[in-house]
């Protein structure tokens, strides 16, 4: 079988070894105090977040994949045995990402995309929630990036009838995975904040009823990675979200965010955009915060989904998780090793964007990944296997 993008950054010489003193599962407090740079001493003089130059552990999720995996200093992005950073395809295995979901772009873009997406897992998880009230399953995805909520509803049998990026380059990698499920005039590129856009959306819909429309506006704003500011004019992108709601009229809208934005300006910006929403008819319930490793996602992500229904008798109540170290009658959630311990090793700066993988032993994650089985065959696997 073929592995595509696991391609891992070449680290220079420094970072390399910063990297060597640093164990399974250790960060920077493991870096000799012999060793000084700026960017170091100002974390040990701060007490800095224990992910700053982290290596992955082994028998645990990892912690959220952003946007610069591919640096050793800003997160835990070392591979838990060999001498590098994580591979594009590692991340986007962390990420939930199948195996065939190939990222195309500058290496830059590929980072982008899959830091900032949605994991399809958790975006899977989201849909079976909603699907059981609707008798059509079409939607529309705004603010869609690479396509990664895109995804997890498509597994889960929704109709893709739009999806808008403003971003070129991360367009085509949508593209060039889900125009097999929508023509490639069903991918809007364009501002959504400007008029055409819009009604080239509206256009793509037909004469379709939208069942969901889904959207994760811009969160540099509201991110704890972020400056969080409340006049950044991103923070505004969720009127277009609106606006668009209003005029399709979809059963059910989700808003994905990060956590920040509950707390953003003493918890008004929250306010502000369910009370938009309520505005247009939409029942809107308590935000749900859902962590990415309870759905099946090898991940430690944290994120807000606002759902919105027409109908007001529907309120959804936060989930309970389907993997958890603390139930005794759950799955454990799972882990790095779970998801990337079958991947042949490559070489600091090594891989290939394509390359042949003989897998002996595949895990059950491992075969959800390669689409050889369902998300619900995988979770009886997961069970079976610790005998639940």
């Amino acid at each position: 079988m073929v592995l595509y993008n696991h391609v891992s950054h070449k680290i220079g010489n420094y970072a390399k070894e910063l990297a060597s003193h640093i164990p399974e599962g250790g960060n920077w407090k493991d870096i000799p105090l012999s060793i000084s740079d700026r960017r170091l001493d100002g974390i040990r003089a701060t007490g800095g977040r224990t992910t700053y130059y982290g290596r992955l552990r082994w028998d645990a999720p990892s912690y959220t994949i952003a946007t610069y995996f591919n640096h050793v200093g800003n997160g835990c992005n070392l591979h838990p045995s060999q001498q590098r950073v994580i591979s594009t395809r590692e991340a986007a295995r962390l990420q939930s990402f199948p195996d065939d979901f190939v990222f195309v772009g500058s290496k830059a873009s590929q980072f982008k995309q899959i830091g900032n997406a949605v994991p399809p897992l958790l975006g899977r998880f989201v849909s079976t929630l909603i699907k059981p009230h609707l008798d059509s399953y079409n939607f529309v995805d705004l603010f869609a990036g690479c396509g990664g909520l895109s995804e997890g509803f498509i597994q889960n049998g929704f109709n893709l009838l739009a999806a808008n990026e403003y971003d070129r380059n991360i367009i085509k990698t949508n593209i060039y995975n889900h125009s097999k499920y929508a023509s490639e005039d069903k991918f809007i590129l364009g501002d959504v904040t400007k008029e055409e856009t819009k009604e080239k959306i509206f256009s793509a819909c037909g004469e379709n009823p939208v069942d969901v429309i889904l959207g994760g506006p811009p969160c540099q704003g509201f991110s704890y990675a972020g400056w969080r500011d409340p006049n950044d004019t991103r923070n505004q992108l969720f009127r277009e979200f609106v606006a668009i709601v209003r005029v399709l009229k979809p059963k059910f809208f989700v808003m994905e965010n990060v956590l920040g934005i509950l707390t953003m300006r003493q918890g008004e910006s929250i306010k502000d955009i369910i009370r938009a929403f309520r505005e247009e008819g939409y029942h809107v319930g308590t935000p749900l915060k859902l962590n990415s490793m309870w759905f099946g996602v090898p991940q430690k992500r944290k994120r807000v989904f606002i759902i919105g229904s027409l109908d007001p008798n529907i309120n959804f109540q936060q989930p309970l998780p389907l993997f958890d170290d603390d139930n005794i009658f759950l799955p454990k959630p799972i882990t790095v090793r779970d998801a990337i311990g079958n991947f042949p090793e490559i070489e600091n700066g090594g891989g290939s964007l394509e390359m042949e993988w003989d897998i002996k032993n595949p895990s059950p994650y491992d075969m959800l990944m390669q689409r050889q089985i369902s998300f619900d065959e995988f979770y009886q696997m997961m069970l079976q296997k610790e005998g639940k």
